[in-house]
């Protein structure tokens, strides 16, 4: 590890040399990727420094436990070398974690998709209840949330709500809640209080670029219609809502949140860009390394990741066996709370699997 963060620390200090230098920051395409790579490792390389600093130290008290007679210096001592023991500890720790491989997604925006699935118009009006507090939670990171597309239930809620998110390391935050999410509460349709259980998916798809997926234009067939809204009421009068088709896949995306046909063909194709990057990523991943991802999970949509059992007022994470008693603050948008534990848990995963 010391050797390839002894590198890390040459190859910054490179960096450093270039960036003053002015025959190489006038080109712009040199520049941004020199940038983009001094972000990257100045975090690594800051906590390298603050480790050897610690180190140098440790060593400089202990020398003080070994050489000095006066009792005074010698407690001093032994109360810093217990102190930079643990922030050595901690400091090996962090620097294990930002030497990890980085996800090439965490960086980007994404395209997230609730439909309700078990439980009728229960499930409905729990679609749009967790989309309202993904948009809460979106709100305090200071991201932006773009509706894309909507199918309203019949009593209200969503049958699907397909929204664009976009902000700083969106993926990186977002990424562990694709997966079944299940709720247990009395509907407000039940006039005996029994409690039912519903359950809407949640998939949480990187941003991909046209460069990053290649579709053939014979490939693909766009279909317009008529908008509605809530209810079946028409919301517009002209053919402005889209459909796009992907023949080979059958893969149907359709997008009637503007007014403009030309920008609801433009969200519908970059939802469909997403949806094809993230299966060829999911087969990259698949066939890469199958054992790993089942040690570490994978997020897949598939599975039954969370319950939110509002009669307790409880939220469990199955993953990793995580039980909150705060559910409320948790919808309205307090997602920190289950977020930061994940991230912190398929970390440790990761450093189990690079040792």
């Amino acid at each position: 590890m010391f050797k390839k963060l002894d590198d890390v620390e040459l190859r910054y200090s490179k960096l450093q040399n270039q960036l003053q230098d002015t025959a190489f920051s006038s080109d712009p395409s040199k520049l941004t990727a020199a940038l983009k790579e001094n972000a990257e490792l100045e975090p690594i390389v800051k906590t390298y420094q603050e480790y050897k600093k610690a180190i140098k130290d440790l060593e400089s008290n202990k020398g003080i436990l070994v050489n000095e007679n006066d009792e005074e210096l010698r407690e001093m001592a032994k109360e810093e070398v217990r102190i930079l023991e643990s922030a050595v500890a901690n400091l090996e720790k962090n620097l294990t974690l930002l030497l990890l491989p980085k996800d090439p997604n965490d960086e980007k925006n994404i395209i997230l998709e609730i439909r309700a699935g078990a439980g009728g118009d229960e499930a409905s009006l729990f679609a749009e209840e967790l989309f309202s507090g993904y948009v809460h939670y979106a709100n305090k990171k200071g991201w932006r949330v773009e509706v894309l597309s909507e199918s309203w239930g019949n009593v209200g809620g969503y049958k699907e709500v397909i929204a664009m998110v976009r902000g700083d390391k969106v993926y990186s935050k977002l990424k562990y809640e694709s997966g079944v999410h299940r709720v247990q509460r009395v509907p407000r349709t039940e006039t005996q209080g029994r409690v039912h259980t519903s359950t809407v998916t949640v998939a949480v798809i990187p941003e991909a670029e046209e460069v990053e997926v290649k579709i053939d234009p014979k490939d693909i067939r766009i279909d317009v219609f008529r908008s509605s809204g809530k209810g079946g009421q028409s919301v517009n009068t002209t053919d402005s809502a889209v459909r796009v088709t992907h023949l080979p896949t059958g893969m149907i995306v359709s997008c009637q949140d503007e007014k403009s046909q030309h920008k609801n063909k433009e969200k519908a194709l970059k939802v469909l860009y997403s949806r094809l990057l993230q299966i060829e990523q999911d087969k990259a991943q698949k066939s890469a390394s199958d054992q790993r991802l089942a040690q570490i999970g994978t997020g897949d949509r598939s599975e039954r990741i969370r319950t939110y059992n509002f009669p307790q007022s409880r939220m469990t994470d199955h993953r990793i066996g995580l039980t909150l008693h705060s559910l409320i603050d948790i919808v309205k948008g307090d997602f920190d709370q289950v977020v930061e534990p994940l991230v912190a848990h398929f970390q440790a995963e990761a450093m189990k699997m690079s040792q």
